[in-house]
């Protein structure tokens, strides 16, 4: 099957008009949606519609809460892509791409991400969509993005996902070069809540990066992409997965693998806000191994005593010795830095000198 490929940009300006020659045109054009089992594609029971309160939200209003958004749940259980306006596009992936859109009933915004059937099948990705979909379907945290429902077609598969105002927390640090550490600790903080509520809930989520992390609309982080998710209740795992400058050293030397290697990559995380790359960065992959195997870190002459003694405590060789996330939230670093229910500004665009990333 020929598909045809997108020549969308990310983040196009609002008023970009969605290119005739790319896929979004062929779905938003007329599509026949059948209401069908996926063939060997498990999925859980269709969630409840929470998208019926009749609001003026546009993409840059605040979204309704919670309660207000389920009280038509009991009206209509399914949806189809005609239920929504598409826009934009948000963003491009290997398997599909991630457009703006509008419910038409509630005019509630939302972003769908449309992944092609045959090429999860080609590269035999199946379980991770089907992951991505049983663990995120059922999370409800403010730091983690939610998934609102799904649907499919013949070819298509439909994720209803919470509209992240302002985009990928990796587009964010490409601007801005590196975070001051009030910024950097807030974000740091709202990670590490995320990820608490996910190993509370037997959810380890194994690929922490800037790219998975967006940005809401109170530039409040919103954990995000599932794929490498997984949900074990025995906490002992094997697959090598995630990305090389965030694996931790059991996961780089083949080891078994539990909720630890979220912690490690919470300090990788805060030294890539602060430093704006990331530690273990190296002129090829074997130096990059060896330097965490090692925990080879050199520390800029910018960064706090407070700020190194947290990431010392998280990038730790031994997974059980790590500081366990309930005290990074008790860390004098996030207490000083990012007090609860501060926010970063909207307009953290003052990049700082001598950011060896971009000299």
């Amino acid at each position: 099957m020929n598909i045809p490929k997108c020549v969308c940009k990310e983040n196009r300006a609002p008023t970009a008009a969605i290119p005739s020659d790319c896929v979004c045109s062929a779905v938003a054009g007329p599509m026949n949606v059948h209401k069908m089992p996926m063939e060997g594609f498990k999925v859980p029971a269709v969630p409840l519609r929470p998208l019926a309160t009749k609001t003026n939200t546009n993409d840059t209003q605040e979204q309704s809460s919670t309660s207000s958004e389920l009280k038509k749940e009991d009206k209509k259980k399914s949806w189809m892509l005609t239920d929504f306006e598409l826009g934009r596009p948000l963003g491009k992936g290997k398997f599909g791409n991630v457009y703006l859109a509008r419910e038409k009933e509630s005019h509630y915004v939302v972003a769908l991400k449309v992944l092609f059937k045959s090429q999860i099948q080609d590269a035999e990705i199946e379980h991770q969509v089907r992951r991505e979909v049983e663990i995120q379907c059922r999370l409800r945290h403010p730091n983690i993005l939610r998934m609102y429902g799904y649907f499919h077609d013949e070819k298509r598969i439909y994720l209803i996902l919470e509209y992240a105002k302002h985009g990928a927390l990796y587009h964010l640090l490409k601007q801005c070069k590196r975070f001051d550490e009030k910024t950097a600790a807030s974000y740091v903080r709202d990670l590490a809540k995320a990820l608490l509520y996910c190993h509370s809930k037997k959810v380890i989520h194994r690929d922490i990066k800037p790219e998975n992390l967006l940005i809401g609309h109170k530039m409040e982080l919103k954990m995000a992409d599932f794929g490498w998710s997984v949900h074990s209740p025995s906490s002992r795992r094997m697959t090598l997965c995630g990305t090389l400058d965030y694996l931790s050293p059991e996961m780089v030397e083949g080891k078994p693998h539990n909720y630890a290697v979220d912690i490690w990559s919470l300090g990788v995380l805060c030294y890539e806000l602060l430093v704006g790359m990331p530690p273990f960065d190296a002129i090829d992959s074997h130096q990059t191994y060896k330097k965490i195997r090692y925990v080879i870190i050199k520390y800029p002459a910018f960064i706090s005593e407070k700020a190194k003694d947290l990431m010392g405590k998280l990038l730790v060789v031994n997974p059980e010795q790590r500081m366990p996330l309930a005290n990074v939230l008790q860390h004098p670093w996030i207490v000083e830095n990012a007090p609860e229910g501060s926010h970063p500004p909207a307009n953290n665009s003052h990049p700082p000198a001598n950011n060896p990333r971009h000299q």
